[in-house]
């Protein structure tokens, strides 16, 4: 344990499974030996009855009220808009304030990022936010053998400058140096060709400076590199690295199916499935988005991680560890120090 305790706001309404798997992830972590005390936000009620019916230790773990909360399929501006009291605004605020250190929400992607950006300041240098997500790799990365890489953006700048492609290489590497513990992240550019001269000229552009520039740049790296775990940050703008995420998510979805129907088939494919048995549940563990926990918003003055929408009580569990983590190894002072290495434009930056 560190030399103090780290607060951490949980938006414990969001998600596809409300209350009940966010307050079990809360209640599970509160057990174990950690320096993390969590606030709760939500309906108190609806809390203290989920608390109820699971284990955990009360003086690591606060509630607070709440009077709304974001459901998964609303338009997200106009419903902040509508609820001031919504359960994310009320954790973002705490956030902000000093109550707590970092903000946790399985709930509505957009919702969650809209609130952050608007309670938060973007960091000086930083032009654009970047939500991050990890995804499964052959290879594995860093001292502890994570077998997943970064990849930013993927859905909170659709369209993305050559500046904005640099800062979320600096983001990415310092994220990835905390939380998977590598000394120098290698960070490549998702394009059309490893040739410097391939892809849009924003790519091109960001080639050239980070080439030239502190970081360990390794390069373009084409999509078939993606699974192989060609580098340990992936840099791209939100539309593609959206795109990207959802076609991995969905690998271990089809790989399930898929033994399913030929288990169903015949007595030899059953006879094969079985002795791929561990193979196929172990591709099916590594391709489970929700046993991360969570990826970082990041670009803001505040640490944000926005956990898997399906995310159970085990992912909430590991989406708070991971705030904790990038709280004690202090990734905003991280990401400012990257910024003034690389010289990013601050003037103007609010």
């Amino acid at each position: 344990m560190s030399g103090r305790m780290i607060t951490i706001a949980l938006d414990a309404m969001g998600g596809d499974h409300g209350v009940r798997e966010a307050i079990g992830g809360a209640a599970r972590l509160s057990l174990e030996d950690t320096d993390i005390h969590v606030l709760c936000v939500g309906d108190v009620g609806a809390m203290d009855a989920e608390f109820a019916c699971v284990r955990h230790d009360p003086s690591r773990l606060t509630l607070v009220s709440a009077g709304s909360w974001i459901p998964m399929d609303c338009k997200p501006r106009e419903a902040l808009d509508a609820h001031p009291d919504a359960s994310i605004l009320v954790a973002a605020a705490l956030v902000k304030d000093g109550s707590a250190d970092a903000l946790v929400s399985a709930g509505h992607t957009g919702a969650t990022v809209l609130a952050a950006a608007r309670t938060f300041r973007r960091l000086p240098g930083i032009r654009r936010a970047a939500l991050a997500s990890v995804y499964p790799t052959a290879q594995r990365h860093g001292p502890h053998q994570d077998p997943f890489a970064l990849i930013l953006d993927v859905g909170a700048t659709v369209s993305a400058s050559a500046e904005d492609l640099v800062g979320f290489a600096v983001m990415g590497s310092a994220y990835s140096a905390i939380v998977s513990g590598i000394a120098r992240p290698s960070v490549a550019l998702l394009s059309n060709g490893t040739e410097a001269t391939k892809g849009t000229p924003a790519i091109v552009e960001a080639h050239a400076r980070l080439r030239s520039g502190p970081l360990n740049f390794a390069g373009n790296i084409e999509g078939l590199d993606l699974p192989k775990g060609s580098a340990d940050v992936v840099v791209c703008d939100g539309f593609l690295g959206n795109v990207v995420l959802k076609m991995l998510e969905g690998v271990g979805e089809v790989l399930a199916n898929v033994a399913v129907e030929a288990s169903a088939r015949s007595l030899q494919w059953r006879i094969g499935l079985s002795m791929l048995a561990n193979g196929l549940e172990q591709l099916q563990k590594l391709t489970d988005f929700k046993v991360y926990g969570g990826a970082p918003m990041l670009g803001l003055d505040r640490v944000v991680i926005k956990a898997h929408g399906r995310s159970e009580a085990g992912a909430i569990r590991n989406a708070l560890k991971v705030a904790a983590k990038s709280v004690r190894g202090d990734l905003i002072g991280r990401i400012e120090a990257g910024v003034r290495e690389m010289r990013l434009d601050t003037e103007g930056d609010t």
